[in-house]
């Protein structure tokens, strides 16, 4: 499967499992867990990052990326975890 097929260029977003999941969703998890993993990032950046990845952690369930991917960051990974529903990992 290629992206145009899952999400074609003219949608903005998909419904899955009832959740309306946004374009750059996954691609903005990977941004955010980058400033997460950077020991060097200010507390401003790492807030926000930390912020906006709980935040996504439903459409990221909802679309399944921890089912297949598991997070090797221990910093990141501990956060998905804190934010984890039943039978969940990272």
């Amino acid at each position: 499967m290629r992206a145009e097929d899952a999400l074609p260029d003219h949608l903005n977003a998909a419904t899955i499992d009832g959740m309306s999941i946004r374009k750059g969703t996954i691609a903005a998890f990977l941004a955010n867990a980058k400033v997460i993993a950077d020991e060097g990032a200010d507390a401003a950046a790492w807030a926000a990052a930390e912020r906006d990845i709980v935040d996504a952690l439903p459409s990221l369930r909802a679309v399944g990326l921890f089912g297949v991917m598991e997070v090797r960051d221990t910093r990141v990974r501990a956060l998905v975890e804190a934010h984890a529903t039943t039978g969940d990992t990272a």
